[in-house]
């Protein structure tokens, strides 16, 4: 049986153990990913609703706090609010706190940088659900964390800043809360970029990694090479204020 063939309930009753808090993979059909796609979005818009009620389901219970610090076009928060949970959301580009709006009229959509965030919501929350902008370590001048409206910055340096903006939404977490980061590798025209290991190295850095769940599509999208649900807690014997 593939991946595919299976319900969210038969992948859910494989996780056996604590330390396995989500279920051991996510299925995603490429067809229902662009028939969810808000007008406007383009290929590299791939975040799942089904992703995204697969980590809520699973990890948070009714009336608990779910923050995405990059809102996107609003499928973290429309999906939890469908759940009953409460949700929080900022987002860089007035337009998709916008559309956020529309698609999720009941949670709270903060126009402003992630970079800031500390300054912007205020815990404590039970789940931070997100997908980051991508950026290529080759051939990728324009800066995500702008909205990719302006030139500048470097692999590096992205992989810092979301790092520091990870190591706000880990200090926000109920003792029992979990970030969960969507992000992918990505095999494009300029080379192979290895950002969810990358980004996972830095993690692991600042928090403990729990889980690495595999998201299973079937059939590509656009240039991911491997996409990745890393499930991560804070870690009171990790130095995460070194790189604050």
């Amino acid at each position: 049986m593939t991946p595919f063939a299976a319900d969210a309930d038969s992948a859910r009753s494989q996780v056996t153990s604590a330390q396995l808090p989500l279920r051991p993979y996510v299925s995603v059909r490429h067809a229902d990913v662009l028939s969810e796609r808000c007008a406007g979005a383009d290929e590299d818009v791939h975040f799942s609703s089904a992703v995204a009620r697969a980590v809520i389901e699973d990890l948070t219970h009714p009336g608990d706090r779910v923050l995405d610090p990059f809102v996107g076009f609003g499928t973290t928060l429309r999906a939890a609010t469908e759940l009953g949970r409460v949700s929080v959301g900022v987002e860089l580009l007035p337009e998709r706190c916008a559309t956020t709006r529309q698609v999720a009229p009941e949670a709270l959509v903060i126009e402003g940088d992630a970079r800031g965030l500390s300054a912007l919501v205020a815990g404590p929350f039970d789940l931070v659900l997100t997908s980051p902008p991508y950026r290529t370590e080759f051939s990728h001048p324009d800066d995500p964390l702008t909205a990719y409206t302006r030139a500048g910055g470097d692999y590096d340096g992205y992989l810092d800043d979301l790092t520091r903006i990870f190591a706000a939404c880990l200090a926000m977490l109920t003792p029992s809360g979990y970030l969960v980061v969507n992000v992918a590798n990505i095999a494009a025209d300029s080379g192979f970029t290895p950002l969810a290991w990358d980004l996972g190295l830095r993690m692991s850095a600042i928090g403990q990694i729990v889980q690495d769940v595999p998201v299973c599509w079937d059939q590509p999208l656009h240039d991911l090479a491997g996409d990745h649900l890393i499930v991560v807690r804070a870690s009171h014997t990790q130095e995460s204020s070194r790189i604050l």
